[in-house]
This record gives C-alpha cells, sequence and structure tokens, in this order.
C-alpha cells in the first residue's frame, strides 16, 4: 500500500486518502482506526517525530492511539496547542512552538505542529496532533490535506 521511502513534503493528499480508504475498509472499531490512521500519517508524512490522537473526556483531553515518543497523557481544553484546537473545534498550524504561548513540551525535539479537531457532526471526539522537528513544517496544502484525511476517517470509523 505505501512504504515508509515514499514520504514526502508535498504528498498527494487525494492519492492518500484513497490508501486510507481502503486502509480503513471493512472496520469501523475507532481505537483500531485511530491507531492505523496514526500510523499511517507517521510513515507517509516525512519529518514527523509524532502523530496521534487525544480523546475528549469531559472538558480534557486524554491520550489515545499515536505513534512517536511517550506523550502527555492530559491536557486541558484550552491548553497548549491541542487543548486550544479542542476549544476553538478548529485546525491549528504553529510554526514555531516555542513562539506559541502556554505550549506544552511533551517532546523537546518538536519545532512546530499541526492540530486538527476530530469531529461527527457538532460532537467534539478528540483532535489529531502532529509534531515535527522541522520548524515551519506544516503548509496551508497541509491543512486542508490532513482535514480532508480526518473527515475521511470520521466517514469509516464509529464514534466513541
Amino acid at each position: 500500500m505505501f512504504e515508509t521511502s515514499d514520504r514526502t513534503h508535498n504528498p498527494d493528499y487525494a492519492q492518500l486518502e484513497l490508501q486510507l480508504a481502503a486502509l480503513l475498509a471493512g472496520e469501523r472499531n475507532f481505537v483500531t482506526n485511530a491507531a492505523q490512521f496514526s500510523a499511517f500519517i507517521f510513515q507517509t508524512l516525512a519529518d514527523l517525530n509524532w502523530a496521534g490522537f487525544y480523546l475528549a473526556q469531559g472538558e480534557q483531553l486524554l491520550l489515545g492511539p499515536f505513534q512517536g515518543k511517550v506523550a502527555c497523557v492530559r491536557i486541558p481544553f484550552g491548553r497548549g496547542v491541542c487543548g486550544t484546537a479542542a476549544a476553538q473545534r478548529q485546525t491549528i498550524v504553529v510554526a514555531d512552538v516555542h513562539a506559541f504561548d502556554g505550549h506544552i513540551a511533551c517532546d523537546s525535539a518538536s519545532n512546530s505542529e499541526i492540530v486538527l479537531p476530530v469531529m461527527a457532526g457538532e460532537r467534539l471526539l478528540g483532535v489529531f496532533d502532529i509534531d515535527s522537528p522541522a520548524l515551519n513544517r506544516f503548509s496551508e496544502a497541509d491543512r486542508i490535506g490532513l482535514e480532508q484525511l480526518i473527515a475521511c476517517f470520521v466517514a469509516n470509523t464509529d464514534s466513541l
């Protein structure tokens, strides 16, 4: 389906969406598909050091399936990039996490980040967080493409 050597800074998100839909076909379990989605993103995009889910639980996020180093376990809504994306229910792209007021440094190697809300209709399921050791790693094309991949994930997965 895909190989680590195919990682790129300019991925073909339409092709990735087709691959993702095939990967998730036949399985609707949220945790299983979230684990597969995290691995898929981590293996197909270049210059990442973390990719995974934080799941909404009350007014906080709880660590879910991910790829990368150990991570922060609980993040209150409104705190850090993940908590801010959850509270605002919108994607946040941060070119330099060290310039983001209130950034939570789970991995000191991270320099840029994108966090996408995972929504089922109006209900926040959580956020999908991607970190990179490169500054300014995530472009507007990444934001749009990753939002499409999250929509594909939600469409092919049962809500928690």
